[in-house]
């Protein structure tokens, strides 16, 4: 069982469904769930044994048992197993200046592979002070480098200051989904859905549903819609509508309302106290999503309604889940549970 190999195909087996293990907040590792499945604590450091990696880190997200980091002191992208320790470090290709704009990205393994593995980073290319058109290039560890870059132009209508979003990327059958947003307005507002189909190597920009307002960032999430698909949970005051793309027999795509979750009721806020909701992240093979109030953050499981409340939250961040699957080995002669990988788990983001 401690074997690396059979740790990393015990995992490919399962990632389909991973459990949600925890989630940073952004520098610490916060696990979720409950003995004998709970990942310990203060286990597992980032920085390699030996070796000082202070500075400034942005995680990027998380799947298939890899993590996505940007190390932005030192402009370099970094992808790490904790469970076996193993990490790489990419040197971020030209274009991808986060003074200039925004830069997203995500990491996955092709189906069947346990070894190799592709990054994707996504970024507008500014003119002229005005952002016209979103690139994309993508890493193959199998070959070692970075591929050509790939690029569409933003939409006419879009405003000029469109963006993508610091939001985690989320995976939907083959494409990747995440958020663009106006930087021209007072607070960063819904633009768009930018796609990355993995299978085509092509980009585009879906709009979103015509019947949404324009708000805020933190009340949409890209999400898998019920019965598969393109989905979008909008945050309205205290209801939670769930929307999905679908497409008619003559190829047309547009978006259907489905489900309308009335969250304070489940979750009996006190709407009269002045709270309020926000979505603060997401973990898209279980379909969670956490809400943060002014004084609690909860996880939302979608299809289950299922809930928790964690703890008072950080109203500065934003968390990103970790999915994977874990197994803790139990221990006879000090009846407690212990780590299947004797390196341990917590993972620790330094800023000095």
């Amino acid at each position: 069982i401690s074997d690396p190999g059979f740790s990393a195909r015990f995992r490919l087996h399962h990632r389909g469904n991973p459990p949600l293990l925890g989630f940073f907040d952004p520098f610490y590792f916060l696990p979720t769930m409950d003995p004998p499945n709970r990942v310990p604590n203060g286990r597992f450091s980032l920085c390699p044994d030996g070796e000082d990696w202070g500075g400034i880190f942005m995680p990027m997200g998380s799947r298939h048992g890899l993590l996505l980091i940007f190390h932005l002191s030192r402009k370099l992208l970094l992808v790490s197993d904790p469970f076996n320790v193993d990490q790489h470090r990419l040197a971020v290709p030209p274009g991808f200046d986060l003074e200039k704009a925004p830069v997203s990205g995500a990491v996955f393994r092709a189906a069947g592979d346990i070894r190799h593995f592709q990054v994707v980073l996504v970024t507008t290319e500014t003119d002229e002070q005005q952002h016209t058109r979103v690139i994309a290039r993508v890493y193959s560890s199998e070959t070692g480098g970075w591929g050509d870059c790939i690029s569409t132009p933003l939409p006419s209508k879009l405003p000029t200051k469109s963006r993508v979003d610091f939001t985690i990327g989320v995976l939907v059958g083959h494409c990747l989904y995440w958020l663009l947003n106006d930087r021209s307005a007072t607070s960063d507002i819904l633009d768009g859905i930018l796609e990355f189909d993995l299978e085509r190597q092509i980009l585009a920009v879906k709009p979103v549903p015509v019947d949404i307002p324009k708000k805020n960032m933190c009340q949409f999430q890209v999400m898998r819609a019920e019965g598969g698909g393109l989905g979008i949970l909008f945050l309205s005051n205290f209801s939670a509508q769930l929307w999905k793309m679908e497409t008619d027999s003559d190829g047309v795509a547009s978006w259907v309302l489905g489900r309308t979750v009335e969250l304070d009721k489940l979750l009996s806020l006190n709407t009269e106290e002045g709270e309020s909701l926000v979505i603060q992240g997401f973990a898209e093979y279980n379909n969670v999503v956490f809400l943060r109030t002014h004084t609690n953050l909860f996880t939302i499981q979608l299809e289950s309604l299922q809930f928790k409340k964690i703890f008072r939250p950080n109203i500065m961040t934003r968390y990103h889940p970790f999915e994977s699957v874990y197994a803790a080995v139990y221990n006879c002669s000090a009846n407690t549970f212990q780590d299947e990988i004797d390196n341990g788990w917590q993972l620790l983001f330094k800023m000095r």
